[in-house]
């Protein structure tokens, strides 16, 4: 059944942008939207529902923002050359035809000043700088699905957006969302509808709650699962789809998106070392 889940993959020549913040809007709870701006932004595309880009960061200790060559953030960095400091992000919404340019959002978890992306985004304001990097490349929705579950926190709601957008309207999709606030909820009013349920999960027993609701799903031969947010929440998730069931890796997509403890995962490592299958 690997061909059901099979994704339309579209190339994209790859560029490092320079944007500004036009806008910030709060979205949720420790939530807020970065509307970004620049003449850079001109052919950005990202069409798959978990594309991801490369932020590129002020330093916080200069203020100096450094963008690389594309690709050039990959290279070893000279002795005394300025800090390269990015995370990936998934796009929101790319509007090319806005009134006073193309505009780009992306959502971001603010916690604090733990973290150079949640500490920049708690301070913006129009004008400020970024770097954007990519996508490389766009991955559609399965298009021989015929009913998908999103399992998502905070860090992966911009992706659980996308996702339920990328399906028809006609194809059944079941959200389950774990979250530190009850009031996140309101991230997705409105999302929901006659093919769309949408459940939350807040409290100290959220994950073992969503571990539950995930198992009493009915999961069939053409229902595909996407699942993304904190590493060690998924991993016993991803081992109830993959070793349980026996679903395969297209059918069940899971990432990653950050680990606590530790800073900047990287999403492309294995989730779940243990598993030599990952």
């Amino acid at each position: 059944m690997t061909e059901v889940f099979a994704r339309e993959r579209t190339m994209h020549d790859l560029h490092t942008r320079r944007v500004r913040v036009l806008r910030t809007t709060p979205v949720a709870p420790s939530m807020v939207r970065i509307t970004l701006g620049g003449d850079d932004l001109a052919r950005f595309s990202a069409d798959g529902p978990a594309d991801h880009v490369k932020v590129f960061f002020p330093d916080p200790e200069t203020g100096v923002l450094t963008v690389p060559e594309p690709g050039g953030f990959r290279k070893p960095r000279a002795e005394g050359a300025p800090a390269i400091i990015l995370r990936d992000y998934t796009p929101l919404a790319f509007r090319p035809d806005a009134e006073g340019g193309p505009e780009l959002d992306l959502d971001f978890v603010l916690h604090g000043d733990h973290g150079v992306a949640a500490a920049w985004a708690a301070r913006a304001k129009p004008g400020d700088e970024l770097g954007i990097g990519g996508p490389r490349a766009s991955v559609l929705a399965p298009a021989g699905a015929d009913s998908a579950i999103i399992v998502a926190d905070e860090s992966a709601l911009p992706a659980a957006t996308r996702w339920l957008q990328a399906f028809d309207a006609s194809v059944p999709v079941t959200g389950l969302f774990f979250v530190k606030d009850p009031e996140t909820s309101a991230y997705l009013d409105g999302a929901d509808g006659e093919k769309r349920e949408l459940h939350w999960f807040t409290g100290a027993d959220r994950a073992s709650a969503l571990e539950a609701a995930l198992r009493a799903l009915p999961i069939g031969e053409r229902t595909f699962v996407f699942l993304a947010g904190e590493a060690t929440t998924l991993i016993p998730l991803r081992r109830y789809l993959r070793r349980e069931l026996g679903l395969s890796k297209a059918q069940a997509d899971v990432h990653g998106y950050w680990k606590r403890g530790e800073v900047a995962l990287d999403h492309h490592a294995p989730l779940d070392p243990a598993d030599p299958e990952d």
